[in-house]
């Protein structure tokens, strides 16, 4: 069974950093790119990333999060990471991953979804 979860959100002040965690299970990581997203309270799901591990590349579609995320993975876990430094109020949203249909990352990956995790809170204080 295809499983994706997203863990390590939580309460964070403005400048600070967190990591947020992409557990995969029921599929690699090698085989198929995994998108990362947010959705802010009030507003729609946004796209911030599509990683590939395959390759190691990362393509970021929100020019906001530029320079200040990472995006990595541990293949032996099965985890793709979402490193978060500078951390404003803005960026507070649950934080989501999901499995792209492709192994490298497509153009608009957001719309190449087959399997969505559960997400996790991220709360940037000022």
């Amino acid at each position: 069974e295809v499983q994706l979860q997203a863990s390590g959100g939580g309460l964070v002040q403005a400048g600070g950093s967190l990591r947020v965690s992409c557990a995969a299970s029921g599929f690699s990581i090698n085989s198929y790119a995994i998108g990362w997203f947010r959705q802010a309270p009030g507003k729609e799901r946004e796209g911030i990333a599509c990683f590939s591990s395959y390759d190691g590349s990362t393509d970021y579609v929100q020019d906001s999060v530029k320079g200040r995320f990472t995006v990595s993975s541990n293949n032996a876990k099965n985890t793709v990471y979402l490193q978060m430094n500078s951390l404003r109020p803005e960026d507070t949203a649950v934080y989501s991953c999901g499995r792209v249909l492709t192994t490298m990352c497509p153009v608009n990956y957001y719309y190449n979804i087959d399997y969505w995790g559960k997400g996790t809170l991220v709360t940037v204080s000022s």
